[in-house]
């Protein structure tokens, strides 16, 4: 890629490009869930501490990024937070991830925040790659989860297992 990157909140007109990125990576389209993000951090109240970034090269979106600060959770000094970036694959090894989190970098600094952190799934080698790239590290956080789903009651176990 050679054209310039530039880096700027995201538009309504953006949203297409950004939920046709991810499709392309994640193999869904998540139209509702992306509509959603935009109405919470693409129409960003005055104060609010949400960014949504787009790339943008030849006057098209290339990548987006979605991040926050996040105040005292688990005892936590306020920090900035990402929880989505991607780069069009066709747009990768050009510098357009590290445009994107540069910005936000920048922005978290203005609002006096220090730390910057993420989670990622364990086998993602290419986004943890890239966030080590930037300088990120294991946080002193520990991600815990259990199941919330019901537990099959013994009528229905019992009924699973005859089937067998």
């Amino acid at each position: 890629m050679t054209a310039a990157v530039t880096v700027r909140p995201v538009r309504r007109a953006d949203l297409d490009h950004v939920i046709a990125i991810d499709a392309t990576v994640t193999g869904l389209e998540k139209r509702a869930y992306w509509q959603r993000i935009y109405r919470r951090y693409g129409i960003a109240s005055i104060g609010e501490q949400r960014w949504f970034l787009v790339a943008m090269a030849d006057r098209k979106v290339v990548g987006f990024l979605i991040g926050e600060v996040r105040d005292w959770e688990f005892g936590s000094p306020p920090c900035g937070w990402v929880f989505a970036i991607n780069v069009d694959p066709g747009a990768r090894q050009a510098g357009i991830g590290t445009r994107l989190l540069e910005s936000l970098s920048g922005a978290l600094r203005q609002t006096g925040v220090a730390k910057l952190r993420t989670l990622l799934h364990h086998d993602n080698t290419l986004i943890l790659s890239f966030f080590r790239s930037q300088g990120m590290m294991a946080a002193p956080l520990i991600p815990l989860e259990m199941d919330v789903a019901p537990a099959p009651s013994p009528a229905a176990e019992a009924a699973g297992e005859a089937a067998r």
